[in-house]
């Protein structure tokens, strides 16, 4: 079959600017990254131009490639509102070899300390700093020689997310090859104060000693038959059984007790069952070092676990970054950070979970299937989970 025609972006194609007036502030302390080796001072892609683009490209569906995007710089709407010259294809290429990913990373960090919890209650409250942690594998070209994972003929990235589960944001996230320890990556992001929700792979001494340190506190799910030194067993409330847990005590220690490496804290194990949708049971055992929260609470806060599972599919289904723009590490790492703040601003500007629906309607929007008038009507009126 003949190879199909390149859509042309037109001016027509990109009606609604309205949020975007936004960006320049927010962006504007990227313009000098990068700018070092520009000794002749004739450089006219700056990284506060290439993230608005990046930006514009996962929020207008006719914009599908970065040879799309260099088109789309050319139009006079797009070069007014988000303050970009037209731009060479090579520009946009040699841009990811440039501009440190990092510095997006931060703006990430700011803008979900802007957004307010989308829970509100006494459980909320109970749970604040709420973050689940997770890594997700994103596929990448033969070519892409940085990402080697399994074997010579297999390449990956992955995304390590912390998801602030209250507010339905991502609050951090650090972009490397996939053959990384996920355990290694999350030492070096912890922060103070989260409380962070763990499945078994993060489940080791070393790292819950660091959590500990760090002034941060965790749930963490460890196999069925860890060993432990016990303490105190709890009396179940009838709010405990309720939710499925089967025990809850304290333990002395984390390990067999002439072992090396065993870890000497006191902390606490709560073990639920949970009732599969074939109707068998598993029994899911929670380590914790939070004795202020009910029994109850340690089991939801794992079912919380889950939110992360399902913005990675956000991420990659409906924000579409299955598909890479560029090639070299520092290239995806600035795509996965942009994607990421599309994500917030959705949040910010219409106070909601970012949802399939919404992101639909501000596409419509944006070009030009929709008026201003409905978009905010859809705002105001469609469900958080719509």
């Amino acid at each position: 079959m003949p190879r199909s025609r390149r859509r042309t972006v037109r001016e027509a194609d990109l009606q609604g600017f309205k949020y975007f007036r936004l960006l320049p502030p927010l962006l504007e302390r990227l313009h000098q990254v990068g700018t070092a080796r520009d000794k002749a001072h004739n450089r006219q892609l700056f990284f506060d131009y290439y993230a608005a683009l990046v930006l514009l490209y996962f929020f207008n569906p006719i914009i599908t490639s970065l040879r799309a995007l260099q088109q789309a710089s050319g139009l006079n709407k797009v070069q007014k509102l988000l303050g970009v010259d037209r731009q060479s294809l090579g520009s946009l290429s040699e841009a990811t070899g440039v501009f440190d990913a990092e510095a997006l990373r931060h703006i990430v960090q700011e803008l979900a300390q802007q957004t307010l919890p989308l829970e509100k209650g006494h459980q909320a409250e109970a749970l604040r700093g709420l973050t689940a942690v997770d890594g997700s594998v994103l596929p990448a070209l033969p070519k892409m020689l940085w990402a080697l994972w399994q074997d010579a003929d297999h390449r990956a990235a992955k995304l390590h997310l912390h998801f602030d589960v209250l507010k339905g944001v991502p609050c951090d996230a650090q972009i490397t090859p996939a053959a990384c320890s996920e355990t290694a990556q999350l030492m070096a992001m912890l922060q103070p104060d989260r409380f962070y929700v763990m499945d078994r792979g993060y489940a080791s001494h070393e790292l819950i000693q660091a959590i500990i340190r760090i002034g941060a506190s965790f749930v963490v799910r460890v196999k069925d038959n860890t060993a432990f030194g016990l303490v105190q067993e709890f009396v179940l409330s009838e709010e405990a059984r309720a939710a499925g847990v089967i025990r809850d005590v304290a333990l002395l220690r984390l390990g067999t007790l002439y072992r090396p490496g065993s870890l000497r804290q006191r902390l606490r194990l709560v073990v639920v069952r949970y009732t599969k949708p074939n109707g068998t049971t598993e029994d899911i055992w929670l380590i914790t070092n939070r004795f202020d929260l009910a029994a109850e609470l340690i089991a939801l806060v794992y079912r919380y676990r889950w939110t992360v599972e399902l913005f990675f599919r956000w991420f990659k289904c409906i924000l579409g970054c299955r598909h890479l723009l560029s090639q070299d590490a520092n290239g995806v790492a600035i795509q996965c950070y942009v994607a990421l703040v599309a994500s917030l601003l959705v949040v910010l500007w219409t106070g909601r979970k970012p949802s399939k629906r919404t992101w639909e309607m501000l596409q419509f929007y944006l070009i030009g299937w929709a008026s201003l008038d409905e978009l905010e009507h859809h705002l105001a009126n469609a469900p958080a989970s719509a």
